[in-house]
């Protein structure tokens, strides 16, 4: 099975199949960015209820969204912006590390700040790029 097929097996446990199968590469960052930054706020409310194993399903779900974000890089045609991107998800996973074992609120703000810079700047690329990305 395929990284994609397993993504996309991921989504339709949790509701999201119609959006995903459909969805053009852009759209599908787009979604995996939202989906990740979900999670960083289900993991903040978790440790505020002291839910330490919802907060560890949301922060390993956050995890593996930015490690499948990181893996599917272009790193030949993206070069700087994917090398950029690479050390951004990279250190937003050991943020999600740190913050899972110290139950550190302050981090996954950290990360989820850097996510919606990312997001925020994704959702702006205008429309012929995003179809020139596929």
């Amino acid at each position: 099975m395929t990284r994609a097929n397993q993504y996309l097996n991921h989504y339709r446990d949790v509701g999201l199949a119609g959006a995903v199968a459909d969805a053009s590469p852009h759209k599908l960052v787009a979604l995996l960015l939202q989906g990740a930054r979900e999670r960083i706020q289900l993991a903040i409310a978790a440790i505020a209820q002291a839910d330490p194993a919802r907060k560890a399903k949301a922060i390993t779900g956050a995890y593996q969204i930015l490690e499948g974000l990181r893996i599917t890089l272009d790193r030949t045609r993206g070069g700087e912006i994917a090398a950029g991107l690479d050390e951004i998800y990279r250190y937003g996973g050991q943020c999600l590390l740190e913050a899972n074992a110290g139950n550190d609120v302050e981090r996954l703000r950290e990360v989820d700040d850097l996510l919606g810079e990312i997001e925020s700047a994704w959702r702006e690329i205008p429309l012929p790029l995003q179809r020139g990305a596929a």
